[in-house]
């Protein structure tokens, strides 16, 4: 949520008409979260513009207002918590979905005058709850859609989920508990809107899931042993930038990599490798073998040698040791990733890692995470600077003033670094991809001119 009393800011411009009809009710929506949740809200959204509602952006205008909430850790639940009371504040009639809303008593015991909860992607409940809030008024000369449906990303890119939940059980993690078990989206679905979203001008697909190396790994009697392979491969035939996000390092993640390297998807992996210390790995529930997986980079770094390798870690988890997390920062100086995000650990309400011994101190948190990212930072620094001089591909996110705001093929939208064009960039325009050569660098940024 950002500039209050508004909302999203665009979703004054998400695909509706500029004035409200006569008697058509209006309804605002606040979305938290990750992307996953994003791609919920654009659904409910859809469905009730539909249905004949106008979406408002601001508190101000709208009838009712949906926030859909992240409670994925603490922190989140708070800001959670703190957007449903903000918009009860600015309108009164508030109704609430999301991943916070696997809880309801935890929401109504804070905010008891909230209209409705729901849980995370229960999108007739939402419906339902719209309908007793503010009933619809259906108009056949207003009530159009987009074939794409309406999108809370800019028009040039858009999320593509193809799962829901996840079967693994890690213990910092209740995921599995708020979003349920792996189900995956038939590949025939999938592919049905990735090609009306490029029809409609997208020119890129970010592939999310909570894990997408298992998409259709849940399907009883499937053809093949790992679908996502053919589904990669159907999606790089559409002609848009394919980046592939929350990839958990299964061997058959191999495979692709020669995808990338063709040109079909582009190349970078999202990996969220979390720690590199195995007893740390254990005490997580996760996958401990750090010594293959350097095995696996160098194997995927062989076939393709441009691919940027993207993850997250978490710093300062029940019982982690001086030692363990100095083999940690050793593995990353061996890794040599090209994109690192680092958390350090919160408690979650619900989670088996609650209950571990030898909590680590805020302040040694605090340390081991600055520590962390400076050795990250210098990195990024360094794979930036040998881009100096190099000719890229990049897609125009952004243009002001002063500059053409860009992302290269190595930087998903919102976490990754940008590209500036500072001159000659005023012919451009969003969603264009146009070829750049780097003439400075900075710690996660680039600057370049066009060729």
């Amino acid at each position: 949520m950002s500039n209050p009393p508004e909302l999203r800011p665009d979703l004054a411009n998400a695909l509706v008409p500029d004035a409200r009809s006569a008697g058509q009710p209006m309804i605002g929506m606040v979305s938290l979260g990750c992307p996953k949740a994003l791609v919920d809200s654009e659904r409910i959204l859809t469905r009730l513009r539909a249905e004949g509602y106008a979406i408002s952006p601001d508190y101000g205008g709208a009838d009712a207002v949906i926030v859909n909430t992240c409670g994925f850790l603490d922190s989140a639940k708070v800001e959670s918590l703190d957007a449903i009371g903000e918009a009860l504040n600015e309108n009164g009639r508030v109704i609430v979905t999301g991943c916070l809303g696997a809880d309801p008593e935890y929401i109504t015991g804070a905010h008891p005058n909230v209209l409705a909860v729901t849980g995370p992607h229960q999108y007739e409940q939402v419906l339902d709850a719209v309908h007793d809030a503010v009933p619809p008024s259906p108009d056949p000369f207003v009530d159009l859609l987009p074939a794409q449906g309406i999108k809370l990303t800019p028009r040039h890119f858009s999320y593509l989920k193809i799962s829901e939940g996840c079967n693994h059980a890690c213990k910092f993690c209740i995921i599995p508990d708020m979003r349920g078990k792996l189900a995956s989206r038939p590949e025939r679905a999938v592919l049905r809107e990735a090609e009306k979203l490029v029809e409609s001008g997208v020119r890129e697909l970010l592939v999310i899931s909570q894990d997408t190396s298992a998409y259709g790994t849940d399907w009883k009697g499937r053809d093949v042993k790992f679908p996502l392979l053919t589904l990669a491969r159907d999606l790089g035939q559409l002609g848009a930038w394919v980046r592939m996000h929350y990839v958990y390092p299964y061997p058959h993640v191999r495979e692709l990599v020669p995808l990338m390297a063709e040109g079909l998807i582009l190349p970078y992996l999202d990996v969220p490798f979390q720690h590199a210390h195995p007893e740390t790995l254990r005490r997580m529930a996760r996958p401990a073998a750090a010594a293959k997986t350097l095995d696996e980079i160098r194997a995927w770094r062989e076939v393709c040698p441009e691919i940027a390798i993207r993850s997250t870690f978490i710093v300062g988890y029940p019982g982690e040791t001086e030692a363990e997390f100095q083999t940690l920062l050793d593995w990353l100086d061996e890794a040599q990733l090209d994109r690192v995000g680092c958390f350090q650990y919160e408690n979650v309400a619900g989670a088996r890692s609650n209950a571990l011994a030898d909590h680590v101190t805020g302040d040694v948190k605090e340390d081991r995470w600055r520590r962390f990212m400076e050795r990250a930072q210098a990195i990024s620094e360094a794979k930036l600077a040998a881009k100096v001089g190099q000719r890229l591909e990049v897609l125009v996110d952004e243009i002001d003033g002063d500059a053409a705001t860009c992302r290269t093929k190595a930087d998903a939208p919102e976490i990754d670094g940008q590209l500036f064009i500072d001159e000659g960039f005023e012919s451009l325009a969003l969603g264009d991809i146009v070829e750049v050569e780097v003439d400075e660098a900075g710690e996660y940024d680039l600057w370049g001119r066009l060729v």
